[in-house]
Parts: C-alpha cells; sequence; structure tokens
C-alpha cells in the first residue's frame, strides 16, 4: 500500500516540472473577462431597471392606478413631493412613499 502513495507523489512531480507556467497576460485577460460578465449580466440590467422605475415615479399622477411592492393595488388620489395617498377601498386611504409604487396598471383596472 506504501508503495502506491510513493509513485502517485513521483508522478505528480514530473508532471508538474513539464507543464509550462502560465503567463501574466491570460490571467488579465480571465480577469478582464469576468468583468465584462459581470457588466454584462448584472449590473447593467439592474442599472436599467433602476433608470425606468425612477421615470415611473416622475411621470406618477392623479388617478392613476398602481400597484405597490407589498401587493396593495389602489388609485393615487394625492401627490405630495415624495409621498402620495392611495386611495384603495371606500373611504380607505394610506399614505406611502412615491418608491414603493411597483407598477402602474392601466386605466380602469380597479372597479369603483
Amino acid at each position: 500500500m506504501h508503495f502506491f502513495i510513493t509513485d502517485g507523489f513521483a508522478q505528480s512531480t514530473t508532471t508538474s516540472a513539464i507543464t509550462p507556467q502560465s503567463s501574466g497576460l491570460s490571467q488579465i485577460l480571465i480577469l478582464l473577462g469576468f468583468v465584462v460578465i459581470f457588466y454584462l449580466l448584472l449590473w447593467r440590467p439592474q442599472a436599467k431597471r433602476a433608470k425606468e422605475h425612477r421615470q415611473l415615479m416622475a411621470n406618477l399622477a392623479i388617478g392613476d392606478e398602481v400597484t405597490t411592492t407589498g401587493g396593495i393595488v389602489g388609485k393615487v388620489i394625492r401627490l405630495n413631493g415624495d409621498l402620495i395617498t392611495l386611495k384603495i377601498a371606500e373611504n380607505v386611504e394610506i399614505n406611502l412613499q412615491k418608491a414603493a409604487v411597483s407598477s402602474v396598471l392601466p386605466k380602469g383596472t380597479i372597479k369603483s
């Protein structure tokens, strides 16, 4: 059993001496490739969604029917700076931050 272990060690040392060392340029190219993949798959789509959400918040108007991040559906009845007031039922109004709006629904989605 002892002989197999020494043969394994001897074999691994001879093969490592034969393999060429990788250059620094290939390591830089691999790192650059990871940065490009990170940019294309993660950062760029997230920045695009954030830009669309900022535009959605800026275009909110009284009478818009919206869905919040918590799943509440209501109609915008007041805008006050960074806050909006939603009417979610008869005589039920809630105040939310504009950032809590996740989407604007088509007109007529909410039945009165």
